[in-house]
């Protein structure tokens, strides 16, 4: 699968469109768009390729990654997917714009169906499997496309860091060892796409990252 990606205004979220070539099928994962021209991007891109959105899929529901939702959900009419031990965080967004300073119409998000540990999203004829590394969110995942190598992380590591652990249902040590046992053990070409930033890939992660050494 390829994937495109979108730097978008609140907090420097990553939006990704995850998307197969041979069936034109794709999906957004961290919808992050705050305005017209955000959304605008998303759905031109979308509509020049001519694909289809088969699923919404949020790594985890702070408010940065899923405060799109609402209206990808009513663009595309798919389905969202996230992790049952992040439903409080999706009930409590418009309580997260409060404490961020967020302004404008912000709706809850309702997961339509719950991702699980090792699950297989199928996009077209691409798989994205799912891994439960929870600690910057109790329901954070990050989606692994083994044939293509690379996962989307969310906000579990990025070049050079991991997730802050400070926000509610946060856990460092559960964070560093879910990083070490899952992710350290993918190939270390694997590309690291993360919720913020620019892309790495684990085996610079395993050299270089302050936080993950031994």
């Amino acid at each position: 699968m390829q994937v495109a990606i979108f730097q978008l205004s609140l907090f420097g979220i990553n939006t990704y469109v995850v998307f197969d070539t041979a069936t034109d099928k794709c999906a957004i994962i961290d919808p992050g768009m705050i305005n017209t021209r955000e959304q605008n991007a998303i759905r031109q891109f979308i509509e020049a390729k001519t694909l289809e959105v088969t699923h919404i899929i949020n790594t985890h529901l702070h408010i940065d990654h899923s405060i799109g939702n609402t209206w990808a959900v009513k663009t595309f009419g798919a389905p969202v997917l996230a992790h049952k031990d992040d439903e409080f965080l999706g009930r409590s967004l418009s309580a997260q714009a409060a404490a961020f300073d967020v302004s404008g119409q912000v709706d809850n998000v309702t997961i339509d169906h719950y991702l699980t540990e090792g699950e297989e999203i199928h996009i077209g004829e691409g798989v994205l499997k799912v891994l439960h590394v929870p600690g910057h969110s109790p329901g954070s995942v990050v989606l692994y496309d083994e044939k293509d190598g690379f996962i989307i992380a969310g906000d579990v590591l990025f070049a050079g860091s991991v997730g802050r652990a400070d926000l509610p249902g946060g856990n460092m040590q559960q964070l560093i060892s879910g990083i070490k046992s899952k992710l350290l053990t993918l190939p270390d070409s694997t590309v690291v796409y993360p919720g913020h930033g620019t892309a790495t890939t684990i085996g610079r992660e395993k050299r270089f990252n302050p936080y993950l050494a031994s």
